[in-house]
Order: structure tokens, then sequence, then C-alpha cells
């Protein structure tokens, strides 16, 4: 009879039982730090597995996108709260992570909360350059205004008033958002983009209800609904140490450290993964 047939003649069981291991043990935290034109600079903490072998835990995280809503990063400004801003990670520093803007959405609630009957909603989008090399893509969304008429009998307020433009008039409405948005986004870099998407009360939104209601027709609502960021120009460092209001004095300890991290990829590829 061969060894391994009979249950009583073998030395024991094929295998051992696998230890198990708590994930979580091999993940370690990163602050989350946004530019420095938000007033809570630090959104959060984000997990990631440490490094083992070839992987990097800082090089995996670039890319990372982070959703936060704008009231926790001005201060828990309760008015601000239908905001949410993307920022993506471009760089990680010790056990920071320095993010970017990478774009703007508005809340399911407050959109709906602005649809409502007897209105025509007029919504645009366009592509602009800033001038420091990023093409955006901004979708604005705007109403027309109803205005109560009174009845020439009794001289009350007639109910139900609808106030709903005509197409020629949605087409000039749209062709003037065009150009309020080509014009204040190509006279900015993207830094003082976003804050004019943030500021309070909302400038862009006010200077095209300005515009729209004294030449075409009366509107109100208006705001940035959403707001993409398409294209990137080159990285650079410097420029983001400078968004984030950090000094260029540690940059040259940031490349060594980056260097030293290749060099020890290579190294452990060379020698097949094994130190």
């Amino acid at each position: 009879m061969a060894v391994g047939k009979n249950k009583r003649l073998s030395t024991g069981k094929k295998g051992g039982k696998k230890k198990v291991q708590d994930p979580f043990s091999r993940k370690e935290n990163y602050n989350v730090k946004v530019p420095s034109m938000f007033n809570n600079r630090v959104a959060g903490r984000t997990l990631i597995n440490k490094n083992a072998g070839t992987r990097i835990a800082s090089e995996e995280l670039k890319g990372r996108v982070f959703e936060v809503n704008l009231a926790d990063l001005q201060d828990r400004d309760d008015s601000m709260g239908y905001r949410k801003i993307r920022f993506v990670c471009e760089d990680v520093q010790g056990h920071d992570v320095l993010t970017n803007f990478h774009g703007m959405d508005m809340t399911r609630d407050k959109l709906c909360s602005l649809i409502s009957k007897w209105k025509t909603l007029i919504e645009a989008s366009i592509d602009v350059r800033t001038t420091d090399g990023y093409v955006v893509r901004i979708f604005a969304i705007c109403f027309t205004k109803k205005v109560e008429s009174k009845d020439k009998k009794n001289g009350q307020a007639k109910s139900k008033v609808s106030s709903y433009a005509t197409s020629g008039q949605v087409r000039a409405i749209r062709k003037k958002i065009f150009e309020v948005l080509s014009t204040e986004a190509a006279k900015c870099d993207l830094k003082e983009l976003v804050k004019k998407f943030i500021s309070v009360p909302e400038t862009l939104p006010a200077e095209i209800e300005k515009k729209c209601s004294s030449t075409i027709f009366p509107i109100d609502h208006c705001h940035i609904r959403k707001v993409k960021v398409l294209k990137k120009p080159k990285f650079d460092l410097t420029k983001l140490n400078e968004l984030h209001g950090a000094s260029g004095a540690d940059d040259a300890g940031v490349v060594l450290d980056k260097i030293d991290a290749k060099n020890k990829v290579k190294a452990l590829a060379g020698a097949g993964g094994r130190l």
C-alpha cells in the first residue's frame, strides 16, 4: 500500500492552517492637503498599503481623486454645503498628499430645489483655457425670472403667471453666458478661477444675471453647476509647492528622496525582487 493512501500511515495534514492577518495592519495613513485658497488645508486622511517589494506606496497614491464638501473646507459654512470639490493627488511629501483642483459639482438636492414650473431652464457649457495652461469645461445653469403681473380690473396679482423665454432669447442668453465665462477665465490662472467659483456671493453668476437681465430677459437662480479639468500643463513641483504655500527650500530633499526610491526599485528589479 502506498504511503498517503491510508490516513493512519500519513505523518500529518498537507499544508498547515493559514495564519489570519488583519489587513489594516499593513496600511498607513496619509494626510490629504488641499491648496491654499481654502481655509481648512487638511481635508482628511487616506489609507494605502505600505511599501512592499518593488511597489512604492507614494507612487500608487498619485492620481487618486478625493471629493470634499466645500462647507468642510470653508470653516463649516453651511451656505456652501451644496458644493462638492474634487482634488487629485499630484505629489507625496513625507506623509502629506499634495493635491490640486480637479473639478466641482453641485449636490442633487440643491439642483432639484432650483427646478420649478412656469419658467424656462437654460443650460450652457464651454471649454476655456486659463493663463497657466489648464483647459477647463464649465457648465452653467439659469432660469427665467417670474414677474408677477396685476389684474387690470381689481389690481390684484395674478396666480400662476408664466415667464417663458422664446427660442431666440434662449440662444441670446446662452451666447451671453459663453461671452462672460470665456472673458473671465481667459484673464486669470486656475487658482484665481477657483476663487471665483467658491466666492460668496458667486461673482460669475452675478455677472451673467446682470448682463442678461438688462439686455435680453430677466433671469435668476444662475449657478455654475459643474466644472471639469480636461487638460493640464506639464507637472511642475515648484508651482505645486507655491500653490500649497510651501517654500522651495526643501525641494532638493524631496527630489533626492525620489531618486533614492527609484534606485531602490531598480536594484530590487535587478535582484529579482529580493533584498
